[in-house]
Order: structure tokens, then sequence, then C-alpha cells
């Protein structure tokens, strides 16, 4: 697919009002809804995610060489799903520091080898459209910050989720996470230096990434307890939760106690 194209655009346009509107919603209107929306969020990337290997399997692209869940956009569908089902603290971490950096740019600039109106189109966007909106949700609308340091504990994650990759790369001859070589698409890559070095400024962008992001979350975390006049040392309430905190979804209202080459070009 053309990047920046009419359906591109739309795509982007589709994320932006989903992530507003999550987010604007969840602070204003708070309540039993959200924890009902976020569960059906999660079925949503969970249908995108799946449906694009089911399709290749129907239509007989899938290889080990290019279709296993390896990709970090798939660490994130994963992720994603588990917070906004259960609102575990490491969970909404990795979504919120993938979604809005490796999500993010996947749809920004998305390697992807059919054009709209194919299948492929509307599950890759689904769920990455999804993934980065559960990030807004969580954080910025639902109040479920991220813990101090969080920001170096998901950066030493994908480093050793990496190392993993980079393995599987070697046994299957694969390029999962572009460890091999770059996509064939313009992406941040292409300005990151020549193979292997764009591996090394990769992970010293992204770690300045994930630093950003933990300055922004704790800085609108400041802002609401400060907002909700509560003392410095005390987690703001989730909207559509009572007294919740990270990793503690007994307490939300509610809740119980890619194709072959076609799929290699496209993540």
């Amino acid at each position: 697919m053309r990047q920046f194209s009419d359906a591109h655009l739309a795509a982007l346009a589709a994320l932006a009002a989903a992530a507003g509107l999550s987010i604007w919603a969840a602070r204003r209107h708070p309540g039993g809804w959200v924890v009902a929306y976020a569960r059906a969020l999660a079925v949503l990337i969970l249908a995108g995610w799946l449906g694009e290997y089911v399709a290749d399997v129907i239509n007989g692209t899938w290889t080990i060489t290019y279709s296993l869940p390896l990709q970090l956009t798939d660490a994130v569908s994963l992720a994603a799903i588990v917070a906004l089902w259960t609102r575990n603290g490491l969970a909404v971490e990795l979504t919120y520091f993938w979604g809005l950096t490796a999500t993010l740019q996947a749809a920004l600039t998305p390697d992807l080898g059919r054009p709209f109106p194919s299948v492929y189109y509307f599950t890759y966007f689904t769920y990455h459209i999804g993934a980065v909106t559960a990030a807004c949700l969580l954080v910025f609308g639902c109040g479920i910050y991220p813990r101090p340091r969080a920001a170096w504990r998901v950066f030493a994650i994908t480093l050793a989720y990496a190392t993993v990759v980079g393995l599987a790369d070697v046994l299957t001859g694969g390029n999962y996470m572009y460890l091999r070589t770059k996509p064939v698409h313009s992406s941040l890559l292409n300005v990151l230096g020549p193979w292997p070095w764009y591996i090394a400024s990769t992970a010293i962008l992204g770690l300045t990434m994930l630093l950003i992001l933990q300055a922004v979350s704790d800085l609108v975390a400041r802002e609401s307890r400060r907002a909700a006049g509560r003392a410095p040392g005390d987690r703001p309430p989730a909207p559509g939760d009572r007294g919740q905190t990270v990793g503690d979804p007994a307490r939300v209202p509610g809740h119980g106690s890619s194709p072959g080459p076609a799929r290699a070009a496209q993540r």
C-alpha cells in the first residue's frame, strides 16, 4: 500500500479519532461502561490480529519464514489484550510504551504489501489502531500510569525479546523485527544508518522515546493528582473504577473476583 494514500490517511484519521474520543469519554464520563468498552476493544484487537493469520492459512501463504507472531507489533497486540481485560500493571506499561512507539510508527509508515480493500488492510489497521487506542485509554483515560522506572523495565524486556527474535531469524531465515534488513517501504529505519548499525541506532532512539513517554505520563499523573487535590504519593482513581491501582483488576466494577512474502512486507 502506498504510504499516505487516501486509504492510509483514512486509517490515520480513524486512529486519531479513536484515541482522542476514548481519552475524552473515559475522563468526562467515568463509569462501569469503561470496563465493557475496554474488553470490547480487546476482542476487536484479537479479531484483527488472529484474522491476519487465518487469512494467511486460507490463502495458502502461511510460512515459518514470514508468518510467525514474532514482530514487536504481535507482542504489543498480546500485551494490549491482556491490559484491557485485566489492567495488569506490567501489561499496561508494555502497551503504553510499545504502543506509542513501535505500533504508532508502524501505523504512520506501514510496510503493507496489500492495498485497500484487501482483507490485510483491515486486519493490519484494526490491531494497530486498537493497540494505540488501548495505550491512550488505559493511561490517559483511565489514569493507570506507569510506575517509576517503567521505561527502563520495558527497555530491558524489549532487548530480551529482540534477542529471542534474532535467534528465530537465524533459525527460520526470516526478517522478524527487521533485524536482518530494513523494510521495503520507507520507515524511520531508513535514516538510522546501514545494517547492522541501524539496530544500535534504533535501540538508542527507542530508549530516548521511552524516557520521553515516561516523563509525559509522570507529568500527567502529577497534574491529575493536583487537580484532584490528592497527596503527591497517592494514585488518582481511574475513571470507571473505585480505588483501583495498577495490577488490581478485582476492584473494577463488573470485573470478576502476517501472509508469506505479502505478510513479510506488511509488518
